[in-house]
C-alpha cells in the first residue's frame, strides 16, 4: 500500500466559473438537459457522427488511450452482433441522478432538486413523492444523487441515500456529501438519519460531490467522494475529499478499512477526483469506479483498499486551457508506479462517465460480465468489454450517440433489461 503523498494544489478557478467545463463536462441542468455548446462540440469533433439508436460505432479515433498495462482494443467487428432498441418509458422527471428497483419491480428515483419517487412497474407513471427526505443543496452540481436498498430491505426496509448537505452554525454556507437512511413505509421515510458526513465541508464550490454508492457481499457500503474541486486534499488522509470510504450499515467503521497512520478510519482509498460510477464486480467482489478526469483523462479503475489513484498529481488529462491533446497530461500521465494505473482512459476528450453496472442477466447473453456506463458531455452509453478474468479491457463500445442524451444513471432492471435516466428527465429502456 502506498501511503498518500502531498502535491501541488491544482488550480480550478476556471472549471469554478465555468461549470460546463469541470469533471469533463457536467453540467448544472434544470431539468430541460441541454448540455453546454462547448462539451458538445469537443465531444462530436473527437467522436464523429453519431450512430442510429440501438446501433453501435467502433472506438472513435482520439478518445482512448490505453495505458501501459491495458491492451489495445479488439479490432472492429470481433464483438458478437447485438440489435437492442431503446423505448422512452418516461418524460416528467426532474434532473434525476439515481434510482433502484424495489423487490415488487417499482422504481425509487431521485431528483436532483431533492425530491425522491416511486415510479410504477412499468416506468411510465410517477405514483409518489416520498416524504422525509432532508434538505439538500442543489448549488451546482449538488442536490438529492444516488439511492441504493438495504441487502436485506425484505426484512429491514431500509432506503439509503447520497445527497449534498448544506452546513449549519460554524458551517453555515458551506457544502459536503453526506449519506442518510430512512426506513421505507408506504410513500414515507421514516427514522431518517445521516450516517456519514464528508470532511470537511467546502465553501463557494459547487462540484465534484461524486457520491455513488455501493454494497459489498459482507453488507458494508461504499460511497464515492469527489474531492469538491480542491485539488490537493484528495492526497490528505486526514479529510475525506477525493476519497472512496467504507462504512456499515449504520455509519460505524467495520475492519479491514485501509487505516492510513494518521487517517480517518473510513478511507478505503484516495487520490480520486469526481467518481460518479460505482459497482461492485458480480464474480470477483471487486469495487469499480469511473471517474472524471479534468480536461480529458476519463478514467475507469479497479478501487482496492489502500489505493492511491493519484490526483492531482497525476492525470492523462489536461489542465484546463491547455490545448486539447495527449502532450500536456498532468505529471507525465503515467500513473505507475508511484499510484495505481487505470483499466482504461478517455482523451484527450472527456465523456464525463456517470453510473457503473455490471450486466449479468440473459436478455443479452453477449453482453454478460460487460460494464455499462452513461456519458453526459459524451451523451451515449459505454459497454466495456472484459478479458476472462475480469480485469483488463477488450474492447469499448459507444452506444445510442443519436439519442443526443447526456446519460446519468444505467440499471439492470428485474426483466434483464437496462434502464437509462437522462439529465432532459428521461427513463429509457434498452431491450431487444
Amino acid at each position: 500500500m502506498r501511503h498518500a503523498r502531498f502535491g501541488r494544489t491544482v488550480l480550478l478557478a476556471s472549471c469554478l466559473v465555468a461549470l460546463t467545463a469541470c469533471g469533463g463536462g457536467d453540467t448544472t441542468q434544470t431539468g430541460d438537459g441541454t448540455a453546454a455548446a462547448a462539451d458538445a462540440a469537443a465531444t462530436a469533433g473527437a467522436a464523429g457522427s453519431a450512430a442510429p439508436a440501438g446501433t453501435s460505432t467502433s472506438t472513435p479515433a482520439g478518445t482512448y488511450s490505453a495505458p501501459a498495462s491495458s491492451p489495445a482494443p479488439a479490432p472492429a467487428g470481433s464483438l458478437a452482433p447485438v440489435a437492442p432498441k431503446t423505448v422512452v418509458l418516461n418524460t416528467t422527471l426532474q434532473s434525476p441522478w439515481g434510482m433502484t428497483f424495489l423487490p415488487d419491480g417499482r422504481m425509487l428515483v431521485t431528483q436532483r432538486g431533492g425530491s425522491l419517487v416511486i415510479l410504477s412497474a412499468d416506468g411510465r407513471s410517477v405514483q409518489a413523492t416520498v416524504s422525509g427526505v432532508p434538505a439538500v443543496s442543489t448549488t451546482g452540481q449538488g442536490g438529492l444523487l444516488d439511492v441504493v436498498l438495504d441487502p436485506d430491505f425484505a426484512a429491514t426496509p431500509w432506503v439509503y441515500f447520497s445527497f449534498a448537505e448544506p452546513g449549519t452554525g460554524a458551517e453555515a454556507g458551506m457544502v459536503g456529501t453526506a449519506v442518510g437512511r430512512g426506513r421505507l413505509v408506504g410513500t414515507s421515510l421514516q427514522d431518517v438519519a445521516v450516517i456519514f458526513r464528508q470532511v470537511p465541508k467546502v465553501a463557494n464550490s459547487g462540484v465534484h460531490f461524486g457520491s455513488r454508492m455501493a454494497f459489498r457481499s459482507d453488507k458494508t457500503l461504499f460511497v464515492t467522494l469527489g474531492e469538491r474541486g480542491q485539488g490537493s486534499p484528495a492526497q490528505d488522509v486526514t479529510t475525506s475529499l477525493g476519497k472512496v470510504v467504507r462504512i456499515n450499515r449504520d455509519g460505524s467503521i467495520p475492519a479491514g478499512n485501509a487505516s492510513p497512520p494518521g487517517g480517518r478510519p473510513s478511507l478505503w482509498s484516495w487520490g480520486h477526483r469526481n467518481p460518479q460510477g460505482a459497482a461492485v464486480h458480480p464474480d470477483t467482489g471487486a469495487l469499480w469506479v469511473n471517474e472524471h478526469g479534468p480536461q480529458g483523462g476519463d478514467e475507469l479503475n479497479i478501487v482496492t483498499v489502500g489505493g492511491n489513484y493519484g490526483w492531482p498529481n497525476v492525470s492523462y488529462g489536461c489542465q484546463y486551457g491547455d490545448p486539447v491533446g495527449n502532450g500536456c497530461a498532468i505529471g507525465g500521465g503515467q500513473h505507475a508506479p508511484a499510484y495505481i494505473e487505470p483499466i482504461s482512459t478517455w482523451t484527450p476528450t472527456s465523456v464525463a462517465p456517470a453510473g457503473l453496472m455490471f450486466y449479468t442477466a440473459t436478455k443479452f447473453p453477449q453482453w454478460r460480465g460487460n460494464i455499462f456506463f452513461g456519458a453526459l458531455a459524451g451523451t451515449a452509453l459505454w459497454r466495456v468489454q472484459l478479458d476472462t478474468a475480469g480485469r483488463r479491457e477488450v474492447t469499448r463500445e459507444r452506444l445510442f450517440a443519436s439519442l443526443g442524451e447526456r446519460i446519468r444513471d444505467v440499471q439492470q432492471g428485474p426483466d434483464g433489461y437496462l434502464y437509462l435516466l437522462t439529465d432532459s428527465g428521461k427513463l429509457i429502456q434498452v431491450r431487444d
